[in-house]
């Protein structure tokens, strides 16, 4: 909760940031396994850190943040590109994205937590994976914490930072960066402030092809981000901190290239034979707007045990943009009506935990969560007369009306968690989560809305073993939720009544089984894991969902492994294997539907550095993917070169992505084309294609 005492691993997925000697030497503490501090070597699970200097030689390379992510955390799918990261899973299942403790997930499952934070403003990410029973609804595949930067005593400190990326495909293929920030205080008071700006040109695939729009989920062409954010840390009194933080997040496509449909007054219309013109202007274009303040106090002594408060609010924006949905009332069957919606959430919420040490073996956590989730959408039309003169490219606003129910969701929870030292080499852990939540529904087009509740109790248990050479193995059995979309799952038919039909936790079980080595020129961690529900979300192909009893499970393999060398060389790599499946109507397994299912990958690297120069050679793979129904994902892999020179007037950084300029079609592509097509157009409309080899050019420096 408080971020001085967040999730700190020092299980690095890829190249450390700092020499082995320098890790062993350091104070890692963490709270995924009791939300309270504790050592690493008292983890019961898989856990995951990436330093900043490792997540910005990432994107100093040119990667984006959840792309970085893909890269660096083995059981993590790798990134869509694009805005969103719909199936980016963790252990194929559902991911919860924190910043600073608080969720960036909704039961409005909207796929944009990355889409979120610039990286300059980051100072670590700390991954735990598998489902976690003390988080929440969303957390059936792991909890992925963002770290904010924050000030420190002395200063003013001021850090600086400017990018070009281009693949030089076009006069417009350009991507600009600059970022600034200054920190600083005293022993009682320390602030940090940082802005990032970025601003997109066009993107070009291996081909030298531009690449046509994200029409589904919008994508980061033309796209300007500017992130704001702003922390103070007061040290009250010697066992008392308050932080108080703040951020402004605004992603929005500012350009005029958009797809021109030449067909959509034609006898017959059609979205056939589509291009990308100049001249695109909308009344509604895509965006993200997130605003969040983040207050959190510890008090080190509370009567005798470690205090913990946490408040907070976040409200967001997501907009799209316009979409064509067949219209079978036209006089022309084959005809579209164009519409884009915009989709509004407020979360606020409350946390409260207490700590205490039982006895020197004994201790014990437990505490309180408040949250109120509410979320109302529009969808705005368009001028069909309009549309159909100008081939698509001129959307004019005709209408606007409610494009999903409104909701209220207030959950409160309770959670407890014990630890036990039953003898110097074993630890056992045991836990329950136990949450009400209160859904209010208001009337959609006629249906009318309602009320009505669920509940969740949630249950963990763990065993830790340390061997004492540096070695540590742990079973886990955890619990996790994920709730079924309220506003695609009610407002579609009287016949599913708010009040008749509650939702329900669909729940997922793990064992896992895990491994760590850490010590010589060896850094290690592997596990083993076994996931299964009975309940699964499905989409029908208006893209409302329905709950539907189905078996399905997800096993396999995560792990990272690097190896030190003399004189500054580093190699290693991270694989994960699984395999998703799901029962039939004979009870037999079968694979999941590859649009949902999870792909295997691998990433393999060779680094070198002195402290004054570093290169590193990455290799990234995503396997193929095939379904019971036979439908195909097919993989990629690409190579990625980073170097960097250190001088006296800043570091300056070369990174070069997609090294061998491979043309391919991305998972996300791929998945929507099976989604979205023939029923909303042909396939080539969404098969999103993957950036071409580009070149990053990074200034940054400290003073």
């Amino acid at each position: 909760m408080n971020n001085r005492h967040s999730i700190c691993v020092a299980l690095v997925a890829g190249a450390a940031a700092l020499p082995l000697q320098a890790q062993e030497q350091q104070e890692t503490m963490v709270v995924v396994g009791s939300r309270t501090p504790t050592q690493i070597s008292q983890i019961p699970g898989a856990a995951w850190l990436i330093e900043k200097e490792e997540l910005q030689q990432q994107i100093e390379a040119g990667a984006d943040l959840k792309t970085a992510l893909g890269r660096l955390v083995p059981g993590l799918d790798m990134a869509p590109q694009g805005r969103t990261n719909y199936g980016q899973n963790l252990r194929g299942r559902s991911v919860q994205v924190l910043i600073d403790g608080v969720s960036m997930n909704s039961s409005r499952g909207l796929s944009r937590q990355f889409d979120s934070i610039d990286p300059f403003n980051i100072e670590r990410i700390e991954v735990l994976s598998g489902a976690n029973s003390l988080y929440g609804g969303g957390a059936t595949g792991g909890i992925i914490n963002i770290i904010t930067r924050k000030g420190d005593v002395g200063g003013p400190d001021w850090r600086t930072e400017a990018g070009l990326t281009s693949g030089f495909g076009g006069s417009d293929d350009l991507d600009r960066r600059i970022a600034q920030s200054i920190s600083g205080g005293n022993d009682r008071v320390q602030a940090y402030l940082g802005t990032a700006y970025q601003d997109n040109g066009r993107h070009y695939d291996g081909n030298g092809e531009e690449i046509f729009p994200d029409l589904a989920q919008t994508d980061l062409q033309d796209n300007r981000s500017i992130d704001v954010l702003g922390n103070l840390t007061f040290l009250l009194d010697d066992d008392q901190t308050l932080e108080l933080g703040a951020q402004l997040y605004r992603s929005r496509f500012e350009g005029d290239r958009g797809i021109y449909f030449p067909n959509l007054d034609a006898a017959t219309p059609n979205l056939e034979d589509a291009e990308i013109r100049n001249g695109y202007r909308s009344d509604r274009d895509p965006a993200t707007d997130r605003r969040m303040i983040n207050l959190q106090y510890h008090h080190a002594d509370l009567l005798g045990q470690n205090f913990y408060l946490q408040a907070y609010h976040r409200e967001e924006e997501s907009s799209f943009q316009a979409f064509p949905y067949p219209t079978p009332n036209w006089q022309a069957p084959e005809a579209y009506d164009f519409a884009a919606s915009k989709q509004n959430t407020r979360l606020s919420g409350l946390k409260a935990l207490f700590d205490a040490r039982l006895t020197d073996n004994v201790g014990l956590t437990y505490g309180l969560d408040i949250d109120r989730e509410s979320f109302n959408a529009s969808q705005m039309t368009f001028d069909r007369s309009v549309t159909d003169r100008t081939g698509g490219l001129v959307q004019q606003q005709a209408d606007v009306f409610p494009r999903y129910p409104g909701y209220r969701i207030d959950t409160y929870s309770v959670f407890l968690q014990s630890d036990w030292q039953a003898s110097e080499a074993l630890k056992l852990s045991a836990g329950a989560r136990r949450q009400h939540s209160d859904v209010e529904v208001d009337d959609f087009n006629g249906i009318p809305g309602g009320a009505n509740d669920y509940d969740a109790t949630l249950l963990n248990a763990s065993a830790l073993y340390n061997f004492g050479n540096g070695t540590q193995s742990w079973l886990r059995y955890s619990q996790g939720f994920e709730l079924p979309d309220p506003a695609k799952y009610y407002g579609k038919s009287p016949d599913v009544s708010v009040a008749n039909n509650p939702l329900s936790a669909i729940e997922t079980d793990q064992v896992e089984l895990g491994w760590r080595y850490r010590g010589g020129d060896w850094l290690t961690q592997a596990a083993i894991y076994y996931a299964w529900s009975d309940k699964a979300v499905e989409n029908a192909e208006d893209l409302s969902v329905t709950v539907v009893d189905e078996q399905k499970r997800d096993y396999g393999f995560e792990g990272a492994l690097t190896r030190y060398f003399d004189n500054g060389f580093e190699a290693g790599g991270t694989l994960h294997l699984v395999r998703s499946e799901q029962q039939d109507d004979d009870g037999d397994w079968e694979k999941r539907d590859a649009r949902y299912a999870s792909l295997s990958s691998a990433t393999a690297f060779v680094s070198w550095s002195d402290r004054i120069r570093s290169a590193r050679l990455q290799a990234n793979h995503t396997f193929d993917l095939e379904d019971g129904a036979e439908r195909e994902i097919e993989g990629n892999t690409t190579l990625d070169l980073a170097l960097s020179q250190q001088t006296d007037f800043g570091k300056f950084s070369l990174g070069v992505q997609n090294l061998l300029d491979e043309s391919y079609s991305t998972v996300w592509g791929q998945r929507a084309a099976m989604f979205y097509s023939p029923y909303y157009g042909p396939e080539y409309l969404y098969d999103y294609q993957g950036r071409g080899r580009t070149y990053t050019l990074t200034w940054s420096v400290d003073y």
